[in-house]
């Protein structure tokens, strides 16, 4: 049994991983049910086929969710067995009594940050959103530069099978935060195995209070256990009490480490006892101080991350700077928009805000850069749309294809290309027919839906040059015109968000 879940859980992790470094976004059609069925997207998503089936795979197994499905579970797992094959120790854990305070007291300010729409604290603790942002943060670049590598080889080899993807720092505090959950997370299973999963993840507290009832369960048998303890120092969950030989089923992960450690045979994975002692489920409510090795530790959590974060900054790639050799390109900076834009499906902005869960899926997928996590403190880590990288295409609905939680629904290629997220706004100061003298047209001739038309800047001269009429009503916001427009800093026309979206 446990080397059927270990299969599983690897296969999942392995799976939902490829999700998030695939760029080319060919692995969701396959895969992308593995997104859809997390426990969170499909919460936010009112999915209630998953939800239901999810409860019931936990009433029926117990928390096998967090051991097989959950990628966050699975790779606190790796972490742990890369300690123990470091440390060269079987036995490296030992019980410890519930922090049940601190469990609930995290999933009561989750659901109430879920119900005020606080969807950046949620996308904090929600371990699905935790791991994507590492996985796109943190593990995608290492894929990109591997595939550029193979580009690289391949292409003097007379062979194209491979291109190069741009490798760029998409948002500095979205990279910050995943680089720090990666270092707090990895050094909570590095040296206590499941602790995040049993003392903060508020899906497995849920899941927890779900597998007290659950039909199949490891039980101790009294009669062989002799009380060694092997069990104990086995268990990553920390929940098995060998002196009172018994489990606490709400933190137990079901991962059968314990079946195979136990040299009696005196646990086993089986139907749960009718009758119960009065203390077989209670939850212990002793808290565990926090120790100074532990504080030191999390000290240099942060210092590594905020370290890691400023070397990545210093070697980042220099883009190209010239054109043709000669003159100089200036960066474009993003414009100040009134409203942020999000992507076409999205219907509205407080729609995509309430069940975006910024696992950053949809933007490892946009194939023209435009979608990027937001640094802004109000919705923190979500993604929204900008354009001085690419366009937003009208023919390509990627995003709306792997988003699994509703935030961006599904939509045709036909009905993206009349969906209004925003429209143009023209900046006479920085047009360049009118400060360089010279005629451009760029916006108008990139438009996918005609919505600019170039019309003489002096109405009294037919030889005078043209500047660009917006049609606003004909206008889709996809920033073709913005991205192309060859003004700098700022392009001479740019894109607002509308708070809702309509049909054209």
């Amino acid at each position: 049994m446990r080397k059927t879940r270990v299969t599983l859980a690897i296969l999942f992790l392995l799976c939902i991983t490829l999700l998030f470094l695939d760029f080319t976004g060919t692995a969701h059609t396959w895969l992308g049910w593995m997104a859809k069925i997390q426990f969170l997207p499909s919460v936010l998503a009112l999915n209630v086929g998953v939800i239901v089936l999810l409860m019931l795979l936990t009433l029926v197994f117990g928390r096998m969710y967090c051991s097989v499905i959950c990628p966050l579970g699975v790779f606190q797992d790796v972490v742990s067995w890369l300690s123990g094959r470091r440390k060269k120790k079987k036995y490296r854990f030992s019980y410890s009594p519930a922090m049940s305070w601190l469990r609930y007291g995290i999933l009561g300010v989750f659901v109430l940050c879920l119900i005020f729409g606080l969807g950046s604290v949620v996308a904090l603790l929600a371990p699905y959103s935790a791991y994507g942002r590492m996985a796109n943060n943190l593990f995608q670049p290492v894929y990109l530069w591997g595939n550029n590598l193979l580009a690289y080889f391949a292409e003097r080899a007379g062979s194209y099978a491979f291109y190069e993807a741009e490798v760029w720092l998409r948002s500095l505090p979205t990279f910050l935060i995943a680089a720090l959950t990666f270092i707090i997370i990895g050094v909570l299973a590095w040296r206590g195995g499941r602790t995040y999963c049993n003392t903060i993840c508020p899906v497995g507290t849920v899941l927890g209070f779900l597998s007290r009832f659950s039909l199949l369960r490891p039980v101790i048998d009294t009669e062989k256990c002799n009380g060694c303890g092997l069990c104990a120092r086995k268990c990553k969950a920390a929940c098995i009490d060998p002196k009172a030989h018994r489990i606490d089923y709400s933190r137990c992960v079901v991962c059968m480490d314990c079946l195979d450690t136990c040299k009696r045979h005196a646990i086993s994975y089986r139907l749960r006892r009718r009758k119960k002692t009065a203390t077989e489920d209670a939850p212990q409510e002793v808290v565990k101080g926090v120790s100074p090795e532990q504080i030191n530790e999390a000290r240099r959590a942060f210092l590594s991350a905020t370290a890691l974060v400023a070397a990545t900054s210093a070697v980042k790639a220099q883009e190209k700077k010239v054109d043709g050799g000669l003159a100089v390109i200036e960066d474009k900076q993003i414009p100040a928009r009134s409203e942020r834009i999000v992507p076409p499906g999205a219907l509205s902005i407080r729609n995509f805000e309430s069940h975006c869960t910024a696992c950053q899926l949809c933007v490892s997928v946009c194939p023209n850069g435009v979608l990027r996590p937001s640094a802004s403190l109000s919705h923190l880590m979500q993604p929204e749309m900008s354009y001085e990288r690419g366009y937003c295409r009208p023919e390509c609905t990627k995003c709306a294809e792997v988003c699994p939680a509703g935030a961006i629904r599904p939509i045709t290629r036909a009905e993206k290309s009349a969906v209004q997220v925003g429209h143009a706004v023209w900046v006479k100061k920085n047009c360049v027919p009118l400060t360089d003298g010279k005629e451009c047209g760029n916006c108008a001739r990139h438009c996918p839906t005609k919505a600019i038309e170039m019309v003489s800047s002096d109405m009294t001269g037919s030889s005078s040059l043209k500047i660009p009429v917006i049609n606003a009503e004909k206008c889709i916001g996809c920033g073709a015109c913005e991205n192309l427009c060859p003004a700098r800093p700022f392009s001479a026309i740019y894109v607002e968000g509308h708070k809702m979206h309509r049909v054209v």
